[in-house]
């Protein structure tokens, strides 16, 4: 699918406006702040396309859906010469998304927008699936007329949108997944790589920190992603046998599933009924565990401990204040989303990639959520967390 041949003059162009972002007395504050962003990542043609160099080397726990050990985020690089190669072939790409509209997701698809802009890549769509595989299914089949070289995407279920995803291989689409691969797809042959956060070191920091929040003693619940969602299901996996493993006296003593995010609060209600004397529940994500904020409040529990994984801005507020959410295993998703976008390239160039890449999880408290947040989403924390900090 390549296509024509760029000029020479219009390659040191498209250096030229790389290197000099956004940068103007007129940006607008969007602009201004995708500039922030950016100047976390070294991505001009002086140097190799890399993620954030400031992220900490931390051990990830995770491994992939067949067991590959996760490759650090950090490893991958594109050399100059490699980005003016991309730059000359006028890719496209497309983005299916399981869902959209949060912090996280926010950050993610900015992160494969920029940096593919950045690469010489048009994306030709976005699409939402709102949690919907029928949908997602209808959009990769919509995103295919469109022909594009790249497809960046997060299954919402593993087996019932596999048809389409394969529809996609035989097209001769090149996949990059996020957080999981369609079963029946083969890492190396018919997609590039699997990108995620350490899904399971963030599941056990959120133990982690439950536990210490309630004395290393009580009762504790698992709100849990009642789906074929192979990342979510490492959360509460390991949210639970580290509570088990370390905590002792510390009793799990009710677990209720979720298909829809928004259900935190219903199945949380339930939850604090059935047992009025729980100290803590965990959620998945921090849609869910905003739900779990509300049944704890209407249920007149101010004292009950959340912990979860991901930081959105409710969520932050919420740690920040010492409120119900106390902390948090984070990811990253903008460097998530970088690393996806330089996978891209690996396939496009033929280079090896690795099967399952990873970034390291980010312990949350109120400690340093202001520093967290800037290093997770490369921009300073929104007003309303740093006012909640006062």
């Amino acid at each position: 699918m390549k296509k024509n041949m760029l000029s020479s003059a219009f390659i040191l162009l498209f250096v030229s406006l790389t290197l000099l972002g956004c940068g103007n007395n007129e940006s607008t504050s969007a602009e201004k702040e995708k500039q922030q962003k950016n100047e976390n990542y070294s991505a001009d043609t002086n140097g190799p396309l890399t993620i954030n160099p400031e992220i900490p080397d931390i051990e990830v726990l995770d491994k992939g859906p067949n067991g590959e050990q996760a490759v650090s985020a950090k490893s991958l690089q594109l050399t100059e010469e490699e980005l003016k190669e991309i730059a000359e072939g006028e890719y496209t790409a497309a983005i299916v998304m399981h869902y959209s509209g949060t912090d996280y997701m926010n950050a993610a698809v900015g992160a494969m927008e920029d940096t593919f802009e950045k690469m010489g890549i048009e994306v030709v769509a976005v699409t939402d699936a709102q949690f919907k595989a029928e949908k997602q299914v209808n959009d990769i089949e919509t995103v295919l007329a469109k022909q594009p070289d790249i497809m960046i995407s997060v299954p919402v279920d593993a087996v019932s949108t596999a048809p389409a995803y394969k529809k996609a291989v035989e097209q001769g689409v090149k996949l990059v997944f996020m957080d999981g691969a369609a079963e029946g797809l083969e890492a190396g042959k018919d997609y590039i790589s699997i990108v995620s956060g350490d899904n399971y070191g963030n599941g056990a920091l959120a133990a982690d920190i439950m536990a210490e929040k309630i004395g290393k003693k009580g009762k504790v619940g698992i709100v849990y992603h009642d789906v074929n969602f192979f990342v979510t299901k490492n959360r509460s996996d390991a949210f639970e046998a580290t509570i088990k493993e370390k905590y002792p006296d510390i009793e799990i003593v009710a677990q209720g599933g979720i298909t829809d995010p928004n259900k935190g609060e219903e199945v949380a209600s339930a939850m604090l009924t059935r047992n009025p004397d729980i100290d803590g529940i965990f959620a998945p994500w921090d849609v869910p565990a905003e739900g779990v904020m509300s049944a704890a409040r209407t249920a007149g529990r101010e004292d009950l401990v959340v912990t979860t994984v991901d930081l959105g801005t409710n969520v932050a507020i919420s740690i920040a204040s010492d409120g119900i959410v106390q902390g948090l295993g984070a990811q990253l998703p903008y460097d998530q989303g970088v690393a996806q976008a330089i996978l891209s390239g690996y396939a496009l160039l033929g280079k090896e990639a690795p099967a399952y890449v990873a970034s390291p999880a980010i312990r949350v408290t109120k400690d340093n959520v202001l520093d967290a947040w800037k290093l997770i989403y490369g921009i300073d924390a929104p007003a309303t967390v740093q006012d909640a900090m006062k």
